[in-house]
């Protein structure tokens, strides 16, 4: 039997990329973005888009190892961001993965497993950017409660990627050596890990939150330390 991935928001960036690994692997792989292209077009944030798209997969493949939660937010601050622009921000983020999740409970083949595309930013912020980081937040503490409620017939862990450059643009100076790691993030560095976790050798790893961020976020800043100047 086929191996069989789905992938929200899988049109570029780190979904893409992902996609493109499951498919070296030979992984029937079904992608979900509002963006035009040859994959099912819809929108994450409508309920009956998504069980239509549910419906379609099992239709055509009557059971799923892999779903990969990656459609991205919006980012708006407090001051800007409207009631509705929030609560859409939520619903890409947070009531899209769980309602995805469960809508192929009953279709994962054992062992199957759960990946939701959280951000280093459930873990700290930038000024004006509270309808994303809420639903990173969100997204991150909606893994280890599906990890409890789902094993040990599926697996659940979460990726909080940092600085991620999806055009796998090289950076030098100030933006490279600001990370531990020497450089900015690209999409094989998530869709790397991603590909570990759904493997058997990440068998006894569920519930958790990965950072793969270079380090950025263990880095402690003061003025005037380690080549930083506030000014």
């Amino acid at each position: 039997m086929s191996k069989v991935a789905v992938i929200t928001g899988g049109a570029h960036g780190i979904g893409k990329a992902t996609a493109e690994e499951f498919e070296k692997l030979g992984v029937k792989t079904y992608i979900i973005d509002k963006a035009e292209g040859n994959h099912y077009v819809g929108d994450v944030s409508d309920k009956m888009t998504l069980e239509k798209f549910a419906a379609y997969v099992i239709e055509k493949e009557g059971h799923i190892d892999y779903l990969v939660n990656n459609a991205l937010p919006i980012m708006k601050g407090v001051d800007e961001c409207t009631y509705e622009e929030f609560e859409y921000a939520l619903r890409v983020g947070v009531t899209a993965p769980f309602y995805l999740s469960k809508l192929f409970v009953p279709h994962f083949a054992e062992g199957g497993v759960i990946i939701n595309i959280s951000s280093s930013r459930d873990r700290m912020s930038q000024p004006g950017t509270e309808s994303y980081t809420a639903a990173k937040g969100g997204i991150s503490a909606l893994t280890h409660a599906l990890a409890v409620s789902l094993g040990p017939k599926v697996r659940v862990n979460s990726i909080s990627p940092g600085w991620i450059d999806t055009d796998y643009t090289e950076y030098s100076g100030p933006d490279a050596y600001q990370q531990p790691a020497g450089r900015v993030g690209n999409p094989k560095d998530i869709a790397n890990l991603i590909m570990f976790l759904c493997s058997d050798k990440a068998g006894f790893i569920t519930g958790e939150n990965i950072a793969v961020d270079g380090g950025m976020t263990k880095l402690m800043i003061y003025h005037d330390d380690n080549g930083w100047s506030l000014e």
